[in-house]
C-alpha cells in the first residue's frame, strides 16, 4: 500500500523527462536542417556569390551555436530527471513491509516528504529545503519546480506580471494545448493597472497589441475590460468595480498555482492534506462533531474539523469501545462500567482505582467520586 501511495511521485520526473526528450528530438532535427543548408551553401558558394555565401555561413554558425547551447541545457535537464527517476524508483523498491516494532522509523522519510511538499505549496521554500537536506530526501521532492514558482508568486504579490508572463511564454505551447486562461488574465490585469494609473493612451495601445488576439476566445471579458477606459479606479459600478479590486491579484496567484501543478503532473491538493483527509474520514462520525466530543478525538480540534468538512462519515460495521484512561479495548474480557454521573470506563481500571483508594473511584474528567459499589456493568449489543 505504501508503494502505491508513493508511486505517483515517479510520474513528475518521468513526464518531465519525456517532455525534455521530445524537445531534444526537435532540436536535433533543427541541427540537421541547418547542416543541410551549410552543405548547400558550401557547394554553391564559389565565384561572384562568395561574399553572400560567407554571410550565410556565418548565420548558420550562429544558429548552430544557439542549438548547441539548447542541447547542452536539454542534456543537463535529462540527467537531472533521470537521477530523480532512479532515486524514486530505488525508494519504492526499498520500502518493503514495515517492521513490527519500527513503523515510526519506517515512515519517517515518507512523512518528511509529505511535510516538504506541503511547505513548498505554502511558500515556505527555505524551511522545506532545510528539512529535505537534513532528511536526505532532495531527489524525492520537487524543490526545483517551486524555486522558480516562488519568484513568480513574489512578483505577483508585488503587482508585477512580468515574471508570470515570461513563464507563460516559456510554456506557451503546453498552456495553449491545455486551453489555459492564465496569460489572458495576466494581460487583462496589466491593462487594468494602466487604466488605474490614468495612462489611457498606453492602455489603448496595450489592448490593441496584447488583448485583441484573444477576442475570438474571450470576447465578453475583453469588452468588459475595454469599457474601463470610460471609468475611474474608484467607480461604484459593480461589473467594473470588480476589475479594480485587489483580490484579483490573489486569484491570479491561485490560477498560476493551478497551471503549475497541472503542467508538472502534481496533484492540485497537498499530499499531506490528502493523507490527513483519508485518516479523518475513517474517524469521522456524528458524535465526533458534537459539542461533547471526546478531547482525544482529533476531530474535536477546529483545524481538523475544517479539513474534514465535506468528507463522508466512516462506516463502522462493528463499534469498538476504548477506555479513556487505559486506552485499552473494552470487551467481554474487560467490560465497560458506568459511573453514576454517566461516564464509562473499563471495569479493570476502575477496580484497580478502587483498590488503591479505599474502595472509591474518581472520574478523571469531572472529578466526581463515588463508592465502587455504585458502578454498573454496561452490556455491548
Amino acid at each position: 500500500m505504501a508503494a502505491l501511495l508513493d508511486a505517483s511521485s515517479v510520474s513528475v520526473p518521468f513526464e518531465s523527462l519525456k517532455r525534455v526528450t521530445r524537445e531534444r528530438k526537435y532540436a536535433v532535427e533543427e541541427v540537421e536542417g541547418v547542416l543541410k543548408g551549410v552543405a548547400a551553401a558550401a557547394a554553391g558558394g564559389r565565384g561572384e556569390g562568395a561574399d553572400a555565401t560567407a554571410a550565410q555561413l556565418d548565420k548558420y554558425m550562429q544558429q548552430l551555436q544557439g542549438l548547441k547551447r539548447k542541447l547542452e541545457a536539454t542534456a543537463e535537464q535529462e540527467g537531472a530527471d533521470l537521477a530523480r527517476c532512479r532515486a524514486r524508483l530505488a525508494h519504492l523498491r526499498g520500502l518493503g513491509a514495515p517492521p513490527r516494532d519500527g513503523q515510526v522509523a519506517w515512515n519517517r522519510q515518507r512523512v518528511d516528504a509529505l511535510l516538504v511538499d506541503h511547505m513548498l505549496r505554502c511558500g515556505h521554500n527555505r524551511a522545506a529545503a532545510a528539512l529535505a537536506a537534513s532528511a536526505g530526501i532532495q531527489p524525492l521532492v520537487e524543490l526545483h519546480i517551486f524555486a522558480g514558482a516562488q519568484r513568480v508568486v513574489g512578483a505577483l504579490r508585488a503587482h508585477d506580471c512580468g515574471l508570470a508572463l515570461a513563464w507563460c511564454e516559456e510554456h506557451r505551447a503546453r498552456l495553449r494545448k491545455a486551453k489555459s486562461r492564465l496569460e489572458f488574465k495576466l494581460r487583462v490585469q496589466e491593462f487594468v493597472e494602466l487604466v488605474r494609473a490614468g495612462r489611457q493612451l498606453e492602455a489603448i495601445a496595450y489592448a490593441r497589441r496584447h488583448l485583441a488576439p484573444w477576442a475570438g476566445q474571450y470576447l465578453p471579458e475583453l469588452q468588459r475590460a475595454a469599457a474601463l477606459l470610460a471609468f475611474q479606479a474608484g467607480t461604484q459600478c459593480a461589473p467594473y468595480r470588480q476589475l479594480f479590486e485587489e483580490e484579483r491579484w490573489g486569484k491570479l496567484i491561485e490560477l498560476f498555482h493551478q497551471e503549475l501543478y497541472r503542467l508538472n503532473c502534481l496533484p492540485p491538493t497537498s499530499l499531506l492534506s490528502i493523507h490527513l483527509q483519508a485518516g479523518l474520514s475513517a474517524l469521522k462520525t456524528p458524535l465526533s462533531l458534537a459539542d461533547g466530543c471526546c478531547r482525544e478525538d482529533p476531530l474535536h480540534l477546529p483545524a481538523f474539523r475544517s479539513l474534514a468538512e465535506g468528507l463522508p462519515y466512516a462506516r463502522h460495521v462493528h463499534s469498538k469501545l476504548i477506555c479513556a484512561i487505559s486506552h485499552q479495548l473494552m470487551d467481554e474480557h474487560n467490560p465497560p462500567a458506568v459511573l453514576p454521573n454517566g461516564y464509562v470506563y473499563s471495569q479493570k481500571v476502575l477496580t484497580d482505582m478502587a483498590a488503591a483508594n479505599g474502595g472509591r473511584v474518581t472520574c478523571p474528567r469531572t472529578g466526581f467520586s463515588c463508592d465502587a459499589s455504585e458502578l454498573r456493568r454496561v452490556y455491548i449489543s
